[in-house]
């Protein structure tokens, strides 16, 4: 296997072998309609910092599970002869995020790049994809600008964007009486985004947003604004955090080392994730409301799932974990019914399409935009006394419907 640079951490190659014979609307042999002989799924994310443990490596093994589940489903009636899966390292930076992209689609020849958290090398990514014209289906950014002035017709939007979080958490906690907030996000594409959904959300929901600051990222000490917070006029009924992963992690230590809850001031969490609750343990958020794209607990179909990821990956999953698995599966579904890899082919298969997964509940992938439509969760963190087993951490408000979850129309700006 060829490393992909001298950048990347790793390249993970799992080979599927996948009998084909005829398969697929198209018919025929699929070898002389696939190109390369193979179909190339790649993950690129975050494997060795603050993004690494709520993705990274485990959302390979995802990614692999949907191919052997491909495999099993379709045998020697798969359109895909093989399917090869590769890993590389982007480190949350956007210019080795363009590197790795374009050496991924041009030397690995790679059909479809996959996950990509910071919304900074999501955008450079969807550039490349655009460029190439390669498929790019984005899981672990959150910017709207996927789906927004930053559109184009080769990149999909999979699992949640900032509007979604907001407009489950900001109005939740704005109509329940918090109604004065101090944001603190990170100062790049994503936390910008956040804060203003988070600021829209929170005002049509009736409060005010007393004060907004941009905090570094990476970060490891938010002492400058977690102090000023008290002294704030007026002072703040809520801190909301828009950081993720690794930073909302020190934030939160900090957060309660300096007592922040005894002088009145809640917590608000933009985006979490079960990995940020298993670092920080329960007790540490307990009570925090926050909109989940998905949790492995919440159905019996989700933890079935989850069951099977825990046997090959030694942890319950994440939502990343959860959606990286879907989007590889409906992508190779989508080569399934085309009978061909041909990008063009497949986002004509893709748009508009409807379906039923372990991550993805009533969804549809809006044509107009290439956004993922599916029901979310509104969840609160449970206490450790109520947590009855390992990874057991969150308590299931509402589901919120797909049509509610997300923006209700396409941006005007968006132009595939």
């Amino acid at each position: 296997m060829k490393a992909l640079g001298r950048a990347a951490v790793a390249v993970v190659a799992a080979g599927a072998t996948i009998a084909g014979c005829a398969g697929g609307p198209g018919g025929g042999g699929a070898g002389d309609k696939v190109s390369d002989g193979k179909v190339v799924l790649a993950v690129l994310n975050d494997q060795s910092a603050v993004y690494a443990d709520l993705s990274g490596k485990s959302s390979v093994e995802a990614v692999n599970m949907a191919v052997a589940d491909y495999k099993a489903k379709y045998g020697d009636k798969a359109v895909a002869k093989d399917v090869e899966v590769l890993s590389a390292d982007h480190q949350n930076k956007p210019e080795v995020a363009n590197s790795k992209a374009q050496e991924l689609y041009d030397r690995q020849k790679a059909d479809l790049i996959l996950d990509v958290p910071s919304s900074a090398a999501a955008l450079a990514v969807a550039g490349v994809a655009k460029a190439k014209k390669r498929l790019f289906m984005d899981i672990g950014a959150a910017t709207t600008a996927l789906t927004g002035a930053q559109c184009n017709k080769y990149t999909f939007h999979y699992g949640y964007n900032t509007y979604m979080l907001a407009h489950g958490t900001g109005d939740t906690v704005t109509k329940d009486g918090a109604k004065n907030w101090y944001i603190v996000y990170p100062d790049y594409a994503f936390g910008q985004d956040m804060q203003k959904n988070f600021t829209a959300a929170v005002t049509g929901a009736g409060g005010k947003v007393i004060q907004s600051d941009p905090a570094p990222f990476p970060n490891d000490n938010f002492s400058t604004f977690l102090l000023k917070a008290p002294g704030l006029d007026p002072k703040p009924e809520v801190l909301g955090t828009m950081q993720a992963g690794g930073d909302l992690v020190n934030l939160v230590k900090q957060y309660n080392e300096y007592k922040l809850r005894d002088k009145g001031i809640g917590l608000a969490v933009g985006l979490m994730f079960i990995t940020d609750i298993h670092s920080l343990g329960a007790d540490a958020l307990a009570g925090t409301k926050f909109t989940d794209a998905w949790y492995w607990n919440a159905s019996p179909e989700n933890r079935a799932w989850a069951d099977k990821f825990q046997a090959k990956a030694g942890k319950r999953p994440s939502f990343p974990n959860a959606a990286n698995y879907s989007a590889a599966t409906q992508y190779l579904e989508a080569v399934q019914r085309a009978g061909t890899d041909d990008p063009d082919a497949i986002i004509k298969q893709l748009e508009g399409h409807s379906f039923e997964d372990p991550f993805a509940h009533n969804a549809t992938i809006r044509a107009q935009d290439h956004l993922l439509l599916h029901d979310v969760y509104l969840a609160q963190v449970k206490p450790a006394s109520e947590v009855t087993e390992p990874w057991d951490y969150e308590k299931v408000l509402k589901t919120i419907p797909a049509a509610e979850a997300f923006q209700p129309t396409p941006d005007p700006a968006c132009k595939l």
